[in-house]
C-alpha cells in the first residue's frame, strides 16, 4: 500500500471500472487514435517508410511500427517536491486494462508482456525546476499500442491523489502535531471521495513517520475511508440546531442522549453568533448530568455527558457578539482566546460543592476548541506562531487547491524505443530518460 508497509492496493479494494478503461471511456480521444493507427499498421504489415532525424541502429525500414516496444516514464514537476499517491491505482489499471480487442470484440490481456517499475505510495519526488531532471514514479516497457489508451486515467489518478496528499502534508507540517480534520467532501464529486480520503490518510502516515508523531486520520464520510479500512466520523451540523429552534445546548443534550458514547460530543457554537455564550450554555446543561454520573460511579454516563469540544465556524461576514466594535469578523485569534477563557472559568458560576471544585475545573479545561471554515496552510501557520489556543483544525476546500504553487500535474513521455534489440533515446526535445532510486520492479500478477 505504501512505502511504510510495502503492500500495494489491489483491484479488490479499488474497484476500478475495468471495462470502461479498456474501451477508452476515460481516455483523451487522441490516444484512441494512437491505438487505432498502430493497430491498423500492424494488421497491414507496415514498416517505417519515413526519414528519422534521430541516429538509429540498422535499417529503420525494418521497424514494424505497429508492434513498436517503447519505454515510457511518468513524472510530476511540482516544486520542491510532491508526496506521491495513486501509484497503486495506476498499476491496477495497467494490470487489468492492458491489451487489445480482436475483430470479434474479445479483449486479450497482455499485461504479462510488460516490464514495469514503480515507486510506492508515500515517497517524495523532488523537483528543482529543470525539466531535463525529473524523478519518474512509474516506468513501463512494452508494446505501446497495448497500453497507450491508459495514459489519461493513469495521469489523472496520480495528479489528483498526489496533489491532495502533498497539500495535506504541507498543512500537517505547520499544525504542530494537532489533529487536522478532512472536510472537503462537500466541495467535489462523490466519485473522488475514496481517492481523496486515501491521499489524506497517506499524508497522515507519512508525517507520523517523519516526525515520530501519532496523528490519527479523521475523515467525514465512509467513502473517504474505504481504501484504508476506516470509517467516517462527525458530530452535528448547523441544521440540527435549527431543528431544535436555535437552542444549541438542547440540541447537544439530545445528541449526547441518543448517540453512542463512542462519538465525540463536540458542540457547534456559532449558530447564534455567540460562540462563548452557547459554549457556556452547553457546558451548564451537561455538567449536572455528568456530575450525577460521577457521583454514582456510572462510567458510561460520564463519557456520555463529557463535552469533548466546541467547534467555532463563525462566518467571515459577521462579528461574534462577544467582540467589540472594531474587532475582526469571522473566526479570529481574539475570539478563540475569549472562548477558551470563558470555558476554563465556567465552573466558577456553577453551584459546585468544594470537594468537586477540582473535578469541575478539569471538566471545563478538558474541553477542546475546534476551528473550521477558511483554514489553510498559511492561516494555520499564523495561528500556531501566535499561540492561539486551538486544539483541532478542520480544513476543507483548500486541501483540493490547484494553482501555480500546488499544481501536481503528471506527464507520461515515450523516452526510448526498441530497435533491433537496442534501446534508442526517443524523447521529445527538452526531455530525456531519467531514473529514480525509489523505482522497484512490480509483479503485476499480484494486483
Amino acid at each position: 500500500m505504501t512505502v511504510l508497509d510495502h503492500r500495494r492496493l489491489t483491484q479488490a479494494t479499488l474497484r476500478l471500472d475495468i471495462d470502461g478503461l479498456r474501451r477508452g471511456l476515460y481516455s483523451d480521444k487522441y490516444f484512441d487514435n494512437v491505438t487505432a493507427v498502430l493497430t491498423a499498421a500492424q494488421q497491414a504489415g507496415y514498416t517505417f517508410a519515413g526519414s528519422s532525424p534521430r541516429d538509429l541502429p540498422g535499417d529503420p525500414a525494418q521497424v514494424a511500427i505497429g508492434d513498436l516496444v517503447v519505454e515510457v516514464q511518468v513524472f510530476t514537476r511540482r516544486k520542491p517536491y510532491a508526496l506521491i499517491a495513486g501509484v497503486d491505482a495506476a498499476l491496477a489499471m495497467i494490470r487489468h486494462a492492458t491489451g487489445c480487442y480482436d475483430a470479434d470484440g474479445h479483449f486479450t490481456e497482455t499485461w504479462d508482456q510488460l516490464e514495469v517499475e514503480a515507486v510506492e505510495d508515500g515517497v517524495f519526488a523532488a523537483y528543482d525546476g529543470d525539466p531535463l531532471q525529473v524523478r519518474p514514479v512509474i516506468k513501463i516497457r512494452g508494446r505501446y499500442r497495448d497500453f497507450a489508451l491508459l495514459e489519461t486515467p493513469i495521469l489523472g489518478v496520480l495528479t489528483r491523489a498526489s496533489r491532495v496528499a502533498t497539500n495535506v502534508y504541507q498543512v500537517l507540517e505547520v499544525a504542530n502535531g494537532k489533529p487536522v480534520l478532512f472536510f472537503p467532501a462537500r466541495f467535489d464529486l462523490p466519485e473522488v471521495q475514496a481517492i481523496d480520503g486515501y491521499a489524506y490518510w497517506l499524508a497522515i502516515q507519512r508525517i507520523n513517520a517523519d516526525k515520530n508523531a501519532s496523528m490519527t486520520a479523521a475523515v467525514s464520510t465512509d467513502a473517504q475511508a474505504s481504501w484504508w479500512g476506516g470509517r467516517g466520523g462527525g458530530t452535528i451540523p448547523h441544521a440540527l440546531i435549527a431543528a431544535f429552534l436555535a437552542d444549541t445546548a438542547e440540541s447537544m443534550v439530545a445528541f449526547a442522549r441518543f448517540r453512542p458514547v463512542s462519538i465525540p460530543r463536540i458542540a457547534l457554537v456559532d449558530f447564534n453568533n455567540d460562540a462563548a455564550g452557547d459554549s457556556l450554555k452547553t457546558l451548564a446543561a451537561f455538567w449536572p448530568l455528568y456530575r450525577a454520573a460521577y457521583e454514582s460511579g456510572d462510567e458510561e454516563g460520564q463519557r456520555r455527558w463529557t463535552l469533548n469540544g466546541v467547534r467555532i465556524d463563525t462566518s467571515a461576514s459577521v462579528r461574534d457578539v462577544s467582540l467589540g466594535e472594531g474587532d475582526p469578523y469571522g473566526i479570529n485569534p481574539k475570539l478563540v482566546r475569549l472562548v477558551r477563557d470563558r470555558i476554563d472559568t465556567a465552573w466558577q458560576s456553577w453551584d459546585v460543592p468544594e470537594p468537586l471544585h477540582e473535578i469541575a475545573e478539569k471538566y471545563c479545561r478538558n474541553v477542546q476548541i475546534v476551528v473550521t471554515g477558511g483554514f489553510n496552510r498559511e492561516r494555520i501557520a499564523q495561528y500556531e506562531a501566535e499561540g492561539v489556543p486551538v486544539d483541532v483544525y478542520g480544513v476543507g476546500s483548500s486541501l483540493l487547491r490547484n494553482d501555480s504553487a500546488t499544481g501536481t500535474d503528471f506527464t507520461m513521455d515515450v523516452v526510448r524505443v526498441q530497435i533491433n534489440g537496442q534501446w534508442v533515446d526517443m524523447a521529445k526535445v527538452g526531455r530525456q530518460p531519467n531514473t529514480n532510486p525509489d523505482l522497484q520492479p512490480v509483479d503485476l500478477s499480484q494486483l
